[in-house]
């Protein structure tokens, strides 16, 4: 990718005008992996989950460990006997909300989906690495979803499925702007079939 730099022909705007947030076009080379990018292709869109994955993702589990955490400082002088105390019962469940926060960062961190102007790709993975990238003529069904706590947040997720497949075959997580980004999507490809 060195001497090339990918730039969008148009932004991606809300219906209020407002840039889609996203990763900065200008910094792509420093953030895409060298081979992912093929030789005279525009990066039309490329995006993380919005920083509000890393709470929503674990939430469940936060609140869990919460729970866990308020039982066992309930419970540690009174009926243990003794076996630890409330304040270890407080570090435990500390250790386990920071423990899981740092693997739901990790999982933010390496959320990548890059949107071109003849493909789409879905990098994922901490230990074991997810990559999902199809020709942009290849996409039969896309799909903008929003759960409750994403539709609070202003958050939606985009469900992309090939010609080949009656389900999803990737999921661009918890995205800014999601109407927009889909709207995105189908126009780049719309944009590719006419040509």
């Amino acid at each position: 990718m060195t001497g090339r730099k990918p730039i969008s022909n148009e932004p991606v705007r809300s219906e209020g005008g407002e840039p889609v947030l996203g990763l900065p076009l200008d910094r792509a080379e420093d953030i895409l992996p060298e081979d992912l990018i093929q030789g005279g292709e525009i990066i039309v869109l490329l995006l993380k989950p919005s920083p509000w994955y890393i709470l929503l993702g674990c939430l469940g589990h936060l609140l869990f460990i919460i729970g866990c955490t308020a039982v066992a400082y309930l419970a540690a002088n009174d009926f243990l006997y003794g076996f630890f105390t409330q304040s270890e019962a407080l570090a435990a469940g500390l250790l386990a909300l920071l423990g899981r926060l740092t693997w739901q960062t990790l999982d933010w961190y390496f959320q990548l989906y890059v949107l071109t102007d003849r493909r789409i790709v879905t990098r994922s993975g901490i230990l074991r690495r997810y990559l999902f990238e199809t020709q942009l003529k290849n996409l039969q069904h896309t799909y903008m979803l929003q759960s409750l706590r994403e539709r609070v947040c202003r958050l939606g997720t985009i469900a992309l499925a090939t010609a080949g497949t009656s389900a999803p075959e990737s999921f661009w997580l918890m995205v800014a702007r999601p109407a927009a980004v889909h709207r995105k999507i189908i126009q780049s490809i719309n944009r590719c079939n006419h040509h």
